[in-house]
This record gives C-alpha cells, structure tokens and sequence, in this order.
C-alpha cells in the first residue's frame, strides 16, 4: 500500500472530488442518489462517520458509516478504478467499524445490489454474511 494514502475524515473542499469520484464510480445509481445531495444530508447528520481515503492530495474513495443506537450501516464505499486492488476498501472499513465500535455499535449492516457478486466476496471476506432478510425501502423525497 502506498504511504501516501490515509483515510481521514470529509472536509467541505472535498465535495467535488467526491461527486466526480460517485458518478464515476455509481454509473448505474438512481437520481435520488445525486451525489451533492447526499453529501449535504450526511454532513447533517453524524458528518465524523464520512471518510475520505486521501492518496497525495487526490480523493480516491469513500466510504460514509452512521449508527442510530440500534445497528450500524455502511454506505458509499467506493474506490476510484485506477486504485483498486491496493487495499485501501480494506482500510475504510477498517476505520469505519473502528469509529462504530467507538460509539458502541454491536453490528453493522449493508446493502449490495442484487446480482454483484465480487462486491459480496469482497465483505465475505471482511467477515460480513449474506443474512435472510428481504430488504424494503420507501422513498419520502
């Protein structure tokens, strides 16, 4: 891994590497997920649970963790393509279950779009499992 990467946490300047870094990354999300838009909910809400991995200045990834006093969850973990296979999902998640188990947070859950099947791998590998559960959403915006 490169010395220059870290995982620190969204600054405001962020904000358009970010969007850029999603839309390139989330080709296929739906316009209720338009990047600005999240960026400026999850800064509402728990914004130290919104980390950036930094490689030399450059944002090559994210991921945004929150936790409502029941379950932790995951979201938005992206890695630029050009920086995959170097670790560093790895080390957001890392990070990401350090900061919820800080908070006291006793399990983490996630989401992965039916069918993508190297994204399950990759947290199978991390010690997530597929669990039998269906999962429902209602959009209120």
């Amino acid at each position: 891994m490169s010395d220059a990467f870290r995982v620190r946490p969204f600054r405001e300047g962020d904000e358009t590497e970010v969007a850029a870094l999603w839309l390139r990354v989330f080709p296929d999300a739906r316009a209720a997920n338009a990047p600005r838009e999240d960026i400026r909910r999850k800064l509402a809400i728990q914004p130290d649970l919104f980390l950036v991995g930094d490689l030399g200045g450059v944002v090559v990834g994210t991921v945004m963790a929150g936790y409502d006093g029941h379950r932790g969850w995951i979201y938005r973990l992206a890695v630029a393509t050009e920086c995959r296979g170097r670790g560093f999902a790895r080390e957001f998640m890392t990070e990401a279950e350090a900061q919820l188990r800080k908070v006291g947070c006793p399990k983490i859950n996630l989401q992965v779009r039916g069918g993508n099947r190297e994204v399950v791998s990759f947290y199978e590998e991390l010690g997530f499992a597929v669990e039998d559960r269906v999962s429902m959403g209602k959009r209120l915006i």
